[in-house]
């Protein structure tokens, strides 16, 4: 793996859309450069993520974790890649076995003591520190490498020379940064920080740099000066100082240009690399680099590429490239001729064949030598252990029972201790173990029990276990109010300082800090959400005479109060505010509460905040779980009693959704029991098989518990490999892959021969979520008989609905959209009857009434009647 060694400075740069704020570094900037530094916090945990399933082959990633509580997080960050975190350091001693990858970070210049290697000194203030006496004892202390992270209120350029002073590397803010010289004066210029912190002998201050390729292998000798970064980096090629000639623009008039990929530093700070994209020759020679021609596996590489453009007709590599049977042939027999081989020689032989078949394979995709080398650099930074297990035809074949397997499965699932620095063998040398597939059922082949068993949803907790666990935290928030509601949060949400269990409107404008571009996304997903419930509305009053001089009638009134659970746990779900709010706006409740878990430093999710002011909310409970729903369905000291609560969750929201509803006490009903989210989608031979795999893993993402079905109509072997084979790549790339893995082990594909038989089985499944991806989707819809929302064509994916379609995303799960509705402008109002007879209505209809009346007995409803008919004949 290829340490990129670290800049004479860190970027301390935002989270996406950019790897830098919009007014600092670009994206292409920073991957240029390398060395990118984050504040993890639960609430970017995920962005962050993200950025290292992304990005990870390009940047030397740094993290301050202070602010994550949860040492599951932290390590994500190492088995993601993050190439070091900072913890406190009286948490490093938990993180032991990663190594030089974890390091203390401190507040407080004496704080520096110890054995340290290495550390993090954050909120260094210039102003308020005694530097001069820092800056001597540097010169006398041995001190460990540091990193130094400012106040924002810092003089950077002085900043950068404390550090220079005492060899430090400091974190910057890419706002602070330029490329551009006629910036200089107002942000620093970081050719100049380059050259500020080289060190050379030579009288012109040129550096010598080693110029390679993606691989490290170099390709020659130049020289670089300020001038010549700046302009490598304000062009990204490789731009270099000609000792006699000023600029030379590499490959300007022979053609053989440079993309640049990076530049960094050596550890004495007295050589620069440049990584580069080449096209065409290095060398002015006839040869590839100016050290000699490419040897092994980048000359192969070469070939392969070279014989792919142009190779003969007849050729061996030709007909490799165009017979995909063939290749896959040779690459399973070359593969077993080297497990057969015994000696030293008769190995390196037969891997060297191996070497060559896999590697056309890979030139054939598209696929570079240095591709496969950064997911081989990814997976060794891996520190959670995975099993590596054969799968069963091949541990079959050599002799493996299907009881070890499974014995080492179950052992590998109780450990949880880590990799350090040894790479994660088993993954590369079988990567079909990891394969995240989902197990098929042909309908034509097993019986309807099996097909039925084959779809059962994941198995939650039982009733009364779940109940065991919800009903104490229920009666003691009834009893107790605030105190109790606090006690919970602090105990589940870590946020232990937060001191009220409510923020009441007017909410503060700085609880609502987002980005121009997640406000807009906001906006139009409100406006679309409120004109589809906007359009539900009933007119006028239901009125239907229904026999001369009876008039029977139905109008709606909102409800008045209303509680809405928003979930936090592995995702933020600001779009479920939507969801909830607007529908109760647009049908008038007098009283909006929302309910969701505040971060560990006490705040809430601004993206919440912003929905919760749009729609006119009340206030915001800090809580969530069965607290949360017990402070909304009998109130607290601090939280409004609601009337109705509504809003998704997980099984212990909903039972305790379900038990205050059955609780005469509270006076307070409930949407629909909800459990983890669920898709299925009906694929024909029509359907893209990228955009069903992303449907399916859309609903994946939410919880290990979540299931995922695909009815492949009439498909063959090729079209259910090509979804199969999107499915694994499309969730490899995701920053939630272990959650998706989860939710694939209990997901299916059900082989079906045509579109009746599909729904068939649908309407029995009863998805919260449908996606039609076949010929002719509109017709089928008149088939739907049990679903909670549809989604129609190949051009609709499931998560237009979540967000911004106009669509409501709380939908009933786990087969109760055969009795349930979602939620809808319907699920804020209730229906008031009214009757309203004439004297003639009476007399029409009064026989029928004290008829009824005598027959069961209740004599006193017949004489309600009969009185007024009488005074009627009077």
């Amino acid at each position: 793996m290829e340490t990129i060694l670290p800049l004479p400075f860190l970027i301390s740069a935002a989270v996406p859309p950019g790897l830098a704020s919009s007014e600092g570094l670009s994206q292409e900037e920073v991957s240029c450069l390398g060395c990118v530094f984050f504040d993890a916090t639960p609430s970017n945990l995920n962005d962050l993520l993200e950025i290292l399933s992304k990005y990870n082959a390009h940047l030397q990633t740094f993290f301050d974790c202070t602010a994550l509580e949860s040492q599951d997080d932290i390590v994500s960050l190492l088995d993601h890649g993050a190439r070091k975190v900072f913890v406190p350091k009286q948490r490093l001693s938990d993180f032991s076995t990663y190594g030089d990858r974890v390091a203390p970070v401190v507040t407080k210049l004496n704080d520096i003591v110890g054995t340290e290697k290495q550390l993090l000194l954050r909120d260094f203030d210039q102003r308020s520190c005694d530097v001069a006496g820092f800056l001597a004892s540097a010169k006398i202390d041995k001190l460990p490498s540091l990193y130094i992270k400012p106040t924002s209120e810092t003089n950077f350029e002085h900043f950068v020379d404390i550090c220079s002073q005492v060899s430090a590397i400091p974190v910057i803010p890419s706002t602070q940064l330029t490329t551009k010289k006629d910036e200089a004066d107002k942000k620093l210029y970081i050719p100049k920080l380059f050259s500020h912190s080289w060190k050379t002998d030579r009288p012109d201050k040129l550096l010598p740099t080693v110029v390679c390729d993606e691989r490290g292998i170099a390709l020659g000798l130049v020289y670089s000066s300020e001038e010549s970064v700046a302009e490598s980096l304000r062009t990204q090629t490789g731009v270099y100082q000609s000792r006699k000639r000023g600029l030379w623009y590499k490959g300007a008039t022979s053609g053989d240009t440079q993309e640049l990929v990076r530049i960094s530093m050596d550890c004495d700070n007295d050589a620069l690399k440049f990584v580069v994209r080449q096209t065409g020759r290095f060398c002015h020679l006839e040869q590839f680099g100016c050290f000699g021609e490419l040897k092994g596996l980048s000359k192969l590489e070469h070939t392969l590429v070279s014989r792919k453009q142009s190779a003969p007709e007849g050729s061996y590599t030709k007909r490799l490239f165009s017979d995909e049977k063939l290749l896959r042939a040779k690459i399973m027999e070359e593969a077993q001729e080297l497990c057969d081989a015994k000696t030293p020689g008769e190995v390196a032989f037969e891997a060297a064949d191996l070497i060559y078949f896999a590697l056309t394979k890979a030139i054939g995709a598209g696929v570079s030598l240095a591709d496969i080398e950064k997911n081989l650099d990814a997976k060794s930074l891996k520190v959670k252990r995975r099993p590596g297990n054969a799968k069963g035809e091949w541990a079959k074949k050599e002799g493996i029972a299907a009881a070890q397997v499974e014995q080492a499965k179950s052992a590998a699932k109780e450990s949880s201790l880590p990799l350090t620095s040894a790479p994660a063998t088993d993954a590369h040398t079988n990567p079909d173990a990891e394969k995240i597939i989902m197990k098929r059922v042909d309908v034509s082949r097993v019986g309807e029990k099996e097909v039925d068993d084959t779809l059962r949803r994941p198995s939650q907790k039982s009733a009364e276990t779940i109940m065991g666990i919800v009903t104490p935290i229920i009666n003691d928030v009834r009893q107790n109010g605030d105190k109790a509601l606090l006690s919970y949060t602090h105990k589940f949400e870590k946020a232990t300082s937060l001191t009220s269990p409510v923020i009441k409107a007017p909410f503060p404008k700085e609880l609502m800090n987002l980005a121009p571009e997640t406000i807009r996304a906001i906006d139009v997903s409100f406006e679309n959400i409120r004109k589809f419930h906007a359009a539900q509305k009933e007119e006028k009053p239901l009125q239907v005479e229904t026999m001369p001089g009876v008039v029977c009638s139905r109008f709606s009134r909102p409800i008045e109060r209303v509680g809405l659970y928003v979930p936090g746990g592995t995702a933020v779900l600001p779009s479920t505010a939507l969801m909830l709010g607007v529908p109760a706006m647009v049908a008038g409740c007098k009283k909006i509460v929302l309910a969701s878990p505040p971060r560990a430093d006490g705040s809430i999710t601004p993206e919440i905040v912003y929905v919760a002011s749009k729609v006119g909310a009340e206030s915001i409970v800090l809580a969530g779980g069965a607290q949360a729903v017990a402070a909304m369905a009998y109130g607290t000291e601090s939280v409004s009693k609601v009337d109705k609560i509504l809003g998704p969750g997980n099984q212990f929201v909903t039972a305790a959704k379900m038990y205050v509803s059955n609780d005469t006490n509270a006076g307070v009903s409930i949407d629909m029991p909800a459990g983890p989210s669920e898709v299925l989608v009906i694929a024909d031979k029509e359907a893209n098989p990228a955009f069903v795999a992303s449907d399916l893993l859309s609903q994946a993402e939410h919880g290990v518990d979540s299931q995922v079905v695909c009815i492949a109509v009439d498909l063959d072997e090729e079209h259910l490999k090509a979804i199969e084979d999107e499915v694994h790549k499309q969730a490899m790339a995701l920053p939630r892959v272990d959650i998706v893995r989860g939710a694939i082990n209990h997901s299916v594909t059900v082989l079906v021969k045509d579109v009746d038989e599909a729904m068939k089985i649908s309407n029995a499944y009863a998805p919260e979520h449908l996606i039609l991806q076949i010929k002719d989707p509109e017709k089928a819809v008149e088939k739907v008989m049990n679903a909670g929302s549809v989604f129609i064509g190949q051009w609709t994916p499931e998560s237009v609905g979540d967000y911004s379609a106009g669509v409501n995303h709380s939908l009933p799960t786990y087969g109760y959209a055969k009795q349930y509705s979602g939620v809808n402008l319907g699920s804020f109002v209730k229906h008031i009857t009214s009757s309203n007879l004439t004297a003639e209505g009476l007399k029409n209809v009064g026989s029928a009434v004290m008829q009824l009346a005598k027959v069961e007995e209740l004599e006193a409803h017949r004489r309600a009647v009969e009185i007024r008919l009488s005074t009627l004949e009077a």
